[in-house]
């Protein structure tokens, strides 16, 4: 266990001053109100419009940053604290978001790679917490057994996943500050605090690739290794 906590330990502090960056930069502009008035529904709503997505729907949802793009559906989920709110942040997430629904309408490959891949990473992200534990109690980390590389290939479909997110965030955020800019909907500081709340927040991501990818590769090097700890 001490192994494993002193590898994993630069994948951990980096989780852990992302998700205090994001809180942090989320809470100090999410006070400064645009000149503009607008919601984050507003903005969201307006970028659709501007495409001619009117089959995309634009629904709140509870949780703090719990805003997400569901192309299954085309529904833009935005949380309370982005919403109804006229802040930079809340307008910058709510552009982000909405640059994803401008990536389905697109056809923007990674966004369609990784919306095919996600059923199969469901599966093994549901599976793997039985197949660590079967793998356990059959002792197959120790001997290289199958259930052992079974568990090793769940967590890789994880961190595969959380590697082809990447592209597809930092693509939202580029599509979502270039629509605030040229459309005027923020303006000098607005769209520098902007950027720097979707900053913070792919910082979320890139933990998560690490972490995911960190966690594989300590399993494969324990099964290699015969199973020492």
């Amino acid at each position: 266990m001490l192994t494993y906590l002193l590898f994993m330990a630069p994948a951990i502090i980096l989780a852990l001053w992302a998700q205090m960056r994001v809180k942090s930069t989320f809470g100090r502009f999410a006070e400064v109100p645009t000149r503009g008035g607008l919601s984050g529904s507003d903005v969201a709503r307006m970028i659709l419009r501007a495409r001619g997505l009117t089959d995309v729907q634009v629904e709140r949802t509870s949780g703090f940053l719990s805003d997400h793009y569901d192309p299954a559906h085309k529904t833009l989920r935005l949380s309370e604290a982005t919403y109804d709110s006229t802040s930079v942040a809340a307008v910058g997430v709510a552009a982000h978001e909405a640059g994803h629904a401008l990536q389905h309408a697109d056809g923007y490959a990674a966004l369609n790679f990784r919306s095919a891949v996600v059923p199969v990473v469901s599966l093994g992200s549901r599976m793997l917490p039985f197949l660590i534990l079967a793998a356990i109690l059959t002792g197959a980390f120790g001997r290289g057994g199958l259930l052992a590389w079974l568990a090793v290939a769940a967590l890789g479909l994880i961190a595969f996943f959380s590697v082809i997110t990447l592209p597809v965030e930092f693509n939202a955020s580029s599509r979502a500050l270039a629509v605030l800019s040229s459309g005027g909907i923020l303006v000098g500081e607005e769209l520098t605090g902007a950027r720097q709340v979707l900053s913070a927040a792919a910082l979320t991501y890139v933990a998560a690739a690490i972490s995911a990818t960190l966690q594989m590769v300590y399993w494969v090097l324990l099964l290699l290794g015969g199973g020492d700890d």
